[in-house]
């Protein structure tokens, strides 16, 4: 299988002038080719329904899991582990879908799984991995707070010790998979710094509250999460966690991904985009006959490829001997920015017809809001190359 759909005749896809598959193993094309399988067959034809109705059925966690896509880069209890480059593949055919596709998986697999399995104890991997694994459980990740996203040290959700046990009060704000999750990784100041813990969300006093009338990432479970006196043994600390450096290592995980998975959604609307202008017929001929539109797709199959190339070459480090957390900032923030502007002008080819779910790029759009939003915002990244380039940092 190929990670590029079969051209019509006389055409070619985008990234096959890149000669991306050339870059791939077999197995790699194969697990890109398998999850865009997925994406086709069970995934687009109900994500218009899912996008306008605002849901995401949870059933949907079992399929991801008997495919090997949760947590599919780690190592051992019931995980995939692949290398990082297949997981990011699998991260662009599944955003090529939905970002919300994307945005569930990468939670379960980076945030709310990585976050047990390097910081964790033997007996939380044990009680919760596998089970991630399968989707037979669905995991969130509780860092950022409603005052306090890009300075997530200000948190002010707090675990107290009451004799052997841990005591937890404060909000977590934009939590994927909040109001599906049955375990929640949260972060929370104590006496001796940010700890993490592991919460069942069937504990007294947690709530989640999911968010509505989102006009970004509609097909995924957006939550408040409010831990009202929830008491927990000792033994649901994670005990290798110390520091916000731990939490902050679970992200770089999921942007990872997301360098990956935005380009999915722009390869998706240039797709759509030349499709549509091979049959749209404008002043007698076909829309794409015109030089200016020729030229829109030229330039945007132009970045479109310099990311993945970019993409590719995170990947290869990270599988080798690691990627730094601005090298990831320089993907995240090059990769997501040139993807929403792809769909941005794939909606202009559309015309009126672009502003309908019948075509993918708005939606792409909408959601690559989020996107550029959420795992650190594009001026996060932008002073996070800048303090690699001058050693200062200028967000303090």
């Amino acid at each position: 299988m190929t990670v590029t759909a079969p051209p019509k005749a006389g055409t070619i896809r985008p990234l096959e002038l890149f000669g991306v598959d050339r870059l791939l193993s077999e197995d790699e094309r194969d697990i890109a080719g398998t999850v865009r399988k997925l994406v086709e067959t069970r995934l687009k034809p109900n994500v218009e329904d899912w996008f306008e109705s605002a849901t995401l059925p949870k059933e949907l966690a079992k399929e991801f899991g008997q495919l090997g896509l949760l947590g599919m880069h780690l190592q051992g209890y019931g995980c995939a582990g692949t290398n990082a480059v297949s997981y990011g593949l699998a991260c662009l055919e599944l955003e090529a879908g939905d970002s919300g596709f994307r945005s569930f998986v990468s939670v379960q697999g980076s945030l709310s799984m990585f976050s047990i399995y390097r910081y964790g104890s033997e007996e939380q991997k044990q009680e919760w991995l596998p089970r991630l694994a399968a989707g037979d459980a669905i995991g969130c990740f509780g860092l950022t707070e409603p005052d306090f996203g890009s300075n997530p040290g200000g948190m002010r959700t707090r675990a107290r010790r009451d004799g052997s046990d841990w005591v937890l009060n404060g909000t977590k704000m934009w939590i994927t998979n909040g109001g599906l999750a049955d375990v929640a990784t949260v972060w929370a100041q104590t006496d001796e710094g940010v700890r993490g813990f592991v919460v069942p969300t069937s504990t007294k006093g947690f709530t989640a509250n999911n968010i509505h009338k989102k006009l970004s990432l509609r097909a995924s479970i957006t939550s408040e999460l409010v831990l009202d006196n929830v008491r927990l043994p000792a033994s649901a600390e994670l005990p290798l966690a110390r520091g916000l450096s731990a939490p902050l290592s679970c992200l770089n995980e999921a942007r990872f991904g997301i360098v990956f998975g935005a380009l999915g959604a722009a390869r998706d609307s240039l797709e759509t985009a030349i499709d549509y202008a091979r049959t749209r017929e404008v002043f007698d001929r076909p829309l794409s006959s015109f030089q200016l539109t020729q030229e829109k797709l030229a330039n945007m199959t132009l970045e479109l490829g310099k990311g993945m190339l970019l993409a590719l070459q995170l990947g290869r480090m990270k599988d080798e001997d690691g990627v730094r957390p601005e090298q990831i900032s320089l993907g995240k923030l090059n990769n997501v920015r040139e993807a929403i502007a792809i769909a941005r002008e794939c909606r202009t080819i559309l015309g009126g017809s672009g502003i309908t779910l019948e075509y993918s790029p708005l939606r792409h759009a909408n959601n690559l809001e989020s996107v550029l939003t959420y795992e650190g915002t594009s001026e996060m990244h932008l002073l996070s190359i800048g303090k690699a380039l001058t050693g200062q940092a200028a967000f303090r």
